[in-house]
This record gives C-alpha cells, structure tokens and sequence, in this order.
C-alpha cells in the first residue's frame, strides 16, 4: 500500500509534486493469478511460428509435449481469463510510492526478458499460479522515467519457482525529477563477422490478430484506425509477438527445439514491425560457461533492414551427452 506520505499530487503545470524514485525501490505489486489450459500453450506455438516438424509444442498427444519455454511472458496480461478483456484497463500502472503513473500515450515497453527456472508446465490444472512483481529501480535519463521490474511465476501452494521474468518501461518525456541516472546499460553488439545461424520468418497480414488472442488485446495491434491515431501507418505487431519470434528462431536453430536446453531470452524493442514483414534473426555463438552456450542476436526486417529487436542475448543448456534428441 501506499502511505499519504509517499502519494505524489499533480499541479496546475500537469508535473507533480512530491515525487522521489527512490521510494519506488523494493516496491511489491499485488500478487497476480494466473492460469491456461493446454489449448493456450497449442495457440502460442502457432502464434510465434513454430512447424510441423516442432509436433511437441503443437500437439497434445505427442510423447514430448511441452510449453514453449517463453510462453508465461503474457501471463500478466492475460491473467486466469479465458476470454477477451479491456486491454487498456488492465494495464494501467499501479500507485506506485514516489513515482508519477505511467502516461499510456507516452510510454513504451522498452525490454523483456526471461530465466527459466523450471520446466513450464503444459497447463495449470492443480497449481495455483501467481506472478509477483516487483520494483528494481526507477531512473531519470534524458527527461524520460525508466522503470526497471522483476516477475516471478510461482505456484504459491508449493512455493515452486517456474521463470524470473523482467521488463524495462519507458515514459518518454515523463522524467525530469532529478531522479538517480541509473546503471550504465549492458550491451550485446554483434560481432563484426558472419552469423552462425539466421532464422527467418514471414509474418502474415493476420498475425496480430493471431498473436493476440495469447492475452495482448490492445487495440493498437488489431484496429488500423485507433493505430493510426496514434501516428502509426496501421495496426502492428506486438513487440512481445516479435520477441517471442525471435526465440523460437533460436531454439529452433541452435538447440533442435529442445524446450530442456533453453536458460533465457532478452531483448530490447527497436522498431515496429508490420504484419506481412518478413523477419531475420541473425544469431552468433559468443561463449560457453559452465555448460551453458552464449548467444548475441539481432532481429532486422528484411525489406529495408531495420532493426526490430537489439541488444539481444540467450544462454542455452548444452546438451547432455545421456539425453537423446527430440
């Protein structure tokens, strides 16, 4: 809860008063619930482009059937609903100690990122799933207000932790509090020299409107007309549909779809794509630590090279020399 001490108040000027970052650190959002049925793990695989010779993220009967590892990304926004929901509503920001809410016009989702923990489980019959948020830092750059957060998906009835999930969000323009600068970003240039591997999917006219029955409703990426009112040329695709995209691409290429061997994911949201853009993620092997392989990706769109996703970065579990492949 937040305390009368910490509320911000908004003046005559629509800044605000009684802002401080600092209170913000540690902050725990309200426990989420959440839960799926085996379908919603079948409509994701076809959502992020997963094929036929991947029969283990699409078909529930197959011996090996399985999550594909990033799968819980949505789970905050789709939450334990099994229809449609106010998209907007929902992800209003919480009253957060110290920190101006979030402007939804004027804020971007700026990068996500996963750690699988646990193997995903195809569904959440006898768990009770819940995700627990909370506040990493909050930091003033160039007059934008950048909020740092960490997820956890865990069963709260056996404390058993499934992923560790974290998320960037940018209000541009909405800093200039004389909050802490931050720590410096991490970068993950690619090398200068050929890729090791490049995986490349065409997006479909319709793939918004597939990709957002997996819980991202918002209206931006299904109604050309409310996009562009917001100064987009049409509806686009989800940053997170291209995100989760982009995973697959590298699970596919660099460990034969084995949900096993998949660590983590994350990436930084560069530029819009648009349904029926073609996308190249191209992947480079850069180390190996304790058994576990290191990878620096870009994902471009092939019509004009822009740049879709940056900074990417994926750790995959070599494979054990007892497990066969799938």
């Amino acid at each position: 809860m937040t305390s009368s001490s910490d509320k911000i108040v908004k003046n005559a000027s629509g800044r605000y008063d009684n802002v401080d970052f600092k209170k913000a650190i540690g902050y725990k959002y309200a426990p989420i619930k959440a839960a799926y049925l085996r379908r919603d793990i079948l409509l994701f695989a076809n959502a992020i482009g997963v094929t036929k010779d991947e029969l283990h993220f699409l078909y529930e009967l197959h011996p090996k059937f399985a999550a594909f590892p990033t799968f819980p990304i949505n789970l905050a926004f789709k939450q334990d609903d099994q229809d449609v929901f106010d998209f907007i509503q929902r992800t209003v920001s919480a009253d957060v100690p110290g920190v101006p809410p979030f402007d939804p016009k004027r804020s971007v989702d700026g990068e996500r990122g996963i750690e699988i923990i646990r193997q995903i489980p195809t569904s959440s019959k006898g768990l009770d799933l819940e995700i627990n948020g909370s506040i990493v830092g909050v930091y003033d750059k160039g007059g934008n207000m950048i909020l740092e957060a960490e997820h956890l998906l865990r069963d709260a009835k056996t404390d058993t932790l499934y992923a560790k999930m974290t998320s960037t969000a940018f209000g541009i323009g909405q800093g200039g509090y004389g909050g802490p600068r931050g720590p410096a970003t991490k970068s993950y240039p690619p090398p200068e020299r050929a890729p090791d591997a490049v995986h490349v999917f065409k997006t479909s006219p319709e793939q918004t409107l597939l990709y957002r029955l997996c819980g991202d409703y918002n209206p931006i990426h299904a109604d050309d007309e409310f996009a562009k009112a917001g100064g987009f040329k049409e509806a686009f695709m989800q940053g997170l549909g291209t995100w989760n995209i982009a995973a697959h691409g590298i699970l596919r290429e660099v460990s034969g779809s084995d949900p096993a061997r998949f660590r983590s994911f994350k990436a930084r949201f560069a530029n819009i794509v648009y349904p029926g853009d073609a996308l190249e993620t191209r992947i480079w092997k850069v180390g190996t630590k304790d058994g576990v392989d290191e990878f620096v990706f870009q994902t471009i769109v092939q019509s004009d090279g822009r740049i879709a996703l940056s900074n990417g970065f994926a750790t995959i579990n070599q494979p054990s020399p007892l497990k066969s492949n799938l």
